[in-house]
Formats: C-alpha cells, structure tokens, sequence
C-alpha cells in the first residue's frame, strides 16, 4: 500500500513545530538541522466527525507533544481531519529531489497527454474545462459530484476505460488511492496531482508516471495563510512541482 511505502520511507530525523488545521488546508512544518521545512494536505471532513460525539482531531491541543513519526502515522486514521495531519507531517519530512522537477501545471500534463483520449480525472480541480477541450472523451470522478461529474462509485466502470487519467492526492488522505491505481489499465498515463500529493519516486514502483505536488519554501508564509483559512491558490510561500517516472 502506498501508505505503507511512504511512511517507511519518511526521514524522521525532525521536530513537530507548528500544526494549523485551517477551513481547507492542514500545514504541519518541522524543525530538522537545515531549518524548519512545512508540508501541506487538504483539510478534507467526513460525516462522521461531528464534534459533539467524536473530536476530529482527538488530541488536540497536545499534537506538539508527539513525535514526527507519531504524527505521519496519522496518516491512517479513520478521520479524515487526523489523517490530513499525518499527510502534512508526511510532507514535511520529504526531502525533496528540486532539481529533478519541473515546474509545469499539471492541467497542463493531463491536457497534452490527453489530446485526442479517454481521459478520466478523479477529483474536481480548476483546469476541468481545459482538459475537456482537448480530450476525446473526459469522466470526472467526485464523492461531492458537481454539474457534469460522475460519483465516485462509477471508479471501476471508467478507470479501467481511460488512457490518461489524473489522480487527486486527496485519495491519501480517504484511503483509496490503492483502490484507484488498481483500476487503471497498464499502459494508461496516470498522473498523482494536487497540493497534497507527496513528491516522492515512490509512486512510480505503483504504475504512477507523474507526481504533481507542491514544495513549500517559506513556511511561515503558508502556516499563516493556512491559519486564515486560505484556498490553495492563496496560500503563500509554497512552489508548483512535477516529478517525472
């Protein structure tokens, strides 16, 4: 499972040092001997976590008193709040490879590879019109379908069928990525996208072909905008990257 890979492979050697669980976004940074490096994930909820029978985040409050390991392996909780912790924490600790990225949008990616395809996308994201304009036949997959979107229960009639398909980082954090990969076909381009996408070669032992996510480079400006309640586009102190198989 990709959970299992990526927390196995996390360097550890760090401190939590602020967590900030905003109206969209979780930023989780930590100290290391180069400094304080953050990471960032969707701040997603569920049905279930209504805080008058279940704190979302149980030890809130006191997240400051784990380990970062402890707090990456939040990551497989069952609340999603939790698990938008552990996604962050997991973010943070990367080291990423800058000089093997590109800075390229991934609607971009999905629109070039796709021209002319079956592209199939599973998350709704702002570059949906783009992409349906180049593609011969596009399927959006979304657990809060939108005008146009399909459910996402429709994942194994329509992933198996796409030649190109693009994947939301956010299915970390709800634990279906593993379910995801599983439905697309060998030979289709599938692309990891969105800021909480890991920027690790990991995915590409799993038949991922791209890894879109983002590298924050001033972490104070992006635990302030998280704090605010910022939309991705208004969180600052963060680039745009793509890893390449």
């Amino acid at each position: 499972m990709i959970v299992d890979l990526l927390l196995e492979h996390a360097d550890y050697e760090a401190t939590p040092h602020e967590v900030r669980i905003g109206r969209y976004w979780t930023a989780v940074a930590v100290r290391h001997a180069q400094g304080i490096q953050a990471g960032l994930a969707s701040a997603l909820s569920g049905p279930e976590e209504h805080p008058h029978h279940r704190p979302p985040v149980r030890d809130a409050g006191r997240l400051l008193e784990r380990s970062a390991s402890d707090l990456a392996e939040m990551l497989r909780s069952e609340s999603a709040a939790e698990a938008s912790v552990g996604l962050s924490t997991l973010n943070a600790l990367l080291r990423v490879d800058v000089p093997a990225c590109v800075e390229v949008n991934a609607g971009d990616v999905l629109a070039e590879r796709g021209a002319g395809k079956r592209v199939a996308i599973v998350g709704h994201f702002p570059f949906i019109p783009q992409v349906r304009k180049a593609a011969r036949q596009l399927w959006v997959l979304e657990l809060r379908p939108r005008e146009g979107d399909l459910p996402a229960e429709q994942a194994a009639e329509v992933l198996p069928q796409a030649d190109v398909v693009g994947i939301t980082g956010s299915t970390l954090v709800n634990h279906t990525f593993d379910q995801v990969i599983a439905l697309c076909q060998a030979a289709a381009f599938v692309m990891v996208m969105g800021g909480s996408t890991p920027l690790s070669p990991l995915f590409f032992d799993l038949g991922v072909d791209a890894v879109a996510g983002t590298c924050v480079v001033d972490a104070a400006a992006a635990l302030r905008s998280v704090s605010e309640g910022a939309t991705f586009r208004q969180i600052g102190g963060k680039r745009l990257l793509t890893l390449f198989k």
